[in-house]
């Protein structure tokens, strides 16, 4: 009979004072992400000299992305972005050293001061995000906190005490929030960017705008001191001035944190598409005094950031390949007011964000339209694993356990009870066997010895064999393993699943029949439409010229599935910046559809026709499935074809 992994694997963890067993110290910590490149894998970082590439890609977060372009012509502003400030320059000293050839990791936060704050008074901090430059995987990695989640504030020269992470900034300044954030990750922190949203409005503003898919109507005509800021925004796809772009990444005066993040990582994401798309070089002694008035960068060991890190900074945020920026979402926050989550899944998404899946894409839309994928490795949610203590080092095999389990391994154990001890504690190596009447077993297992830094692989024997319980991997743990797993991403690939739609052309077919004679391109009525999907009541359909040089016309449908909104957008404008950064592109019948992903959530689909482009757009949230995704993408059809 197969069990679950619980606790107290192998030999008996020490108990704790309820007289349970515990996993051992460092159990519950991320893995070690900082490793040398392997001889011989060197990145175009290293050839440029600094291999270290932080501030252009933390200008990017907060839409300073020109900012290593703009360096590389006023090299004497630099200096300017230094810390200036006694609070920044406090919390400099509890950075860590970034080491050549390897990921550097950023925290920026961007906070709003206040008149009426005071002179002494740290102001508010909207945005706490870790930004994860990795020249070994060519990618940028996302991880933003919501301002309302629980955690355990560390301020210094006080005790530890649970709060809002927002306010750690709030009370402590932005030291509290660099050790509040490294205490809940256990993530080195190497840079700290500390931006001002005065610089933030200024910075969008002097690079023409910002181009956002904005997913719904919002609008609040109310503020004061004890309401919401105002905004006024349509539905579509639309350039933001910076106002209008802070107001729409700050809102959240009809939903919560979950989705004031999401729409800071979307702009993030777009914004770093539009700088490298390009922007007018007269812009840039705006940009510079945008960026050097209201940004400090520090970094660890008390020295300014030069500029040949920056230069090395702009070349690889500029050189990054498409779909290769990675948004990470902290999953299982409940609440509304105040946000928990349980520990594991805080672990969880530092391990993604500190493992990016560069292949999640072309896994996910194989998985999504029924085809075989090329690796022959099964999917560690499809590999079971049962781990035996073989060193007899208690709770190695709780720890390993965990440890896989966390990387998406399905952990069994012993059957009728037994220990999980191998049948000897003599084990010098750790040993990985594989059951090969399973197919894939044999390379699942070199995949998880890998993980343990061992090359040992074998057929199971006999002797394991009943303590296997059937697993596809049995694990025995020798002398050689030390309570960590070797860096590798974490498979995120999702099961497939049916299509959540239903027949749904009559929701939206006589609002497009209005407008059939607006526009200059046909129209498409989306045939099928989410279950639980409707128009919605507000703004179900807008019609605009989306350029600012009125050449183009745009036509947006809003659909509302709950507190959610998707959308399908219609456009005859080739060259919209968010077109550029397709991850991959799939015929599907007599149609090719370009594919545009976050990790392996199908965030947008587009048909390209010789007239126009379609696009279908997920949720903030991606809630719609990338098999319901394509289902709506597949059932677009010309308005002329649609009688009922």
């Amino acid at each position: 009979m197969r069990t679950t992994l619980k606790r107290g694997l192998g030999r008996a963890a020490p108990p704790n004072g309820n007289g349970n067993p515990v996993l051992p110290p460092g159990a519950l910590s991320p893995v070690n992400v900082y490793r040398q490149l392997p001889p011989g894998r060197r990145s175009r970082l290293a050839l440029v000299g600094s291999a270290l590439l932080w501030l252009g890609v933390a200008a990017l977060v907060l839409g300073a992305g020109a900012a290593g372009g703009a360096y590389l012509y006023f090299h004497e502003s630099v200096a300017a972005v230094a810390a200036k400030t006694p609070a920044v320059k406090r919390a400099a000293k509890k950075l860590d050293v970034a080491l050549p050839g390897q990921p550097a990791v950023a925290l920026v936060i961007g906070y709003d001061h206040r008149a009426g704050d005071g002179d002494n008074a740290s102001g508010r901090s909207d945005t706490l995000m870790l930004v994860r430059a990795d020249p070994e995987s060519d990618s940028i990695s996302l991880l933003s906190f919501p301002r309302d989640m629980q955690a355990e504030i560390r301020c210094p020269g006080r005790g530890a005490f649970v709060d809002r992470i927002a306010n750690a900034y709030s009370f402590c300044g932005p030291q509290g929030s660099l050790q509040t954030v490294k205490a809940l990750t256990g993530v080195p922190v190497n840079y700290l960017i500390t931006v001002n949203f005065r610089g933030f409005r200024q910075l969008v503003d002097r690079l023409g705008g910002a181009w956002i898919d904005v997913d719904r109507r919002y609008f609040n005509d109310r503020s004061g001191p004890f309401g919401y800021a105002t905004i006024d925004l349509q539905p579509g796809y639309r350039e933001l001035t910076g106002r209008q772009a802070l107001d729409y990444v700050r809102y959240r005066h009809t939903d919560s944190d979950l989705y004031r993040v999401a729409r800071q990582q979307q702009f993030v994401k777009a914004f770093k598409g539009q700088v490298q798309e390009g922007f007018a070089p007269l812009a840039l002694p705006k940009v510079v005094r945008a960026i050097t008035d209201n940004v400090e960068v520090a970094q660890a060991g008390g020295s300014n950031v030069d500029g040949g890190t920056v230069l090395s900074y702009a070349l690889f945020a500029y050189g990054l390949p498409r779909g290769r920026v990675f948004q990470t979402k902290i999953e299982g926050l409940e609440g509304f007011a105040e946000l928990t989550t349980a520990s594991e899944n805080i672990t969880r998404a530092v391990q993604t964000f500190t493992h990016p899946d560069v292949e999640s894409s072309q896994k996910a839309t194989a998985v999504a339209l029924g085809e075989k994928l090329k690796q022959a490795t099964p999917a560690p949610r499809d590999t079971t694993v049962t781990v035996l203590n073989g060193n007899g080092k208690e709770g190695s095999a709780t720890t390993a356990g965990f440890l896989l389990g966390q990387r998406g391994y399905q952990i069994l154990t012993p059957p009728n009870g037994l220990p999980a001890n191998a049948p000897r504690f003599d084990y010098f190596r750790t040993q990985v066997y594989y059951d090969p009447r399973v197919r894939g077993a044999r390379e699942a297992a070199e995949k998880v010895a890998n993980l343990f830094a061992s090359l040992e692989t074998q057929r199971l024997p006999a002797e394991v064999s009943q303590l296997a319980n059937g697993a596809m991997l049995t694990v025995v743990l020798g002398q050689n393993f030390h309570g960590s797993l070797a860096p590798a991403p974490i498979d995120q690939t999702p099961r497939r699943e049916r299509p959540n739609v239903v027949s749904g052309a009559r929701a939206a077919r006589d609002l497009l029949r209005e407008q059939r004679t607006r526009v200059p391109f046909p129209l498409m009525v989306p045939t099928v439409i989410e279950r639980s999907s409707w128009t919605d009541s507000t703004a179900p359909l807008t019609t605009y010229w989306i350029d600012s040089g009125k050449n183009h016309k745009a036509v947006r449908l809003v659909y509302r599935m709950g507190n959610e909104y998707w959308g399908v957008q219609m456009t005859d404008w080739d060259d919209a910046p968010v077109l550029a950064d397709k991850s991959l592109a799939r015929r599907i019948g007599r149609r090719v559809y370009d594919l545009y992903y976050d990790g392996p959530k199908l965030h947008m689909v587009v048909l390209r026709t010789p007239k126009a482009r379609y696009w279908v757009i997920n949720t903030l949230l991606d809630r719609l499935s990338n098999e319901t995704m394509l289902a709506i993408a597949e059932g677009l059809k010309p308005l002329r074809h649609v009688r009922r």
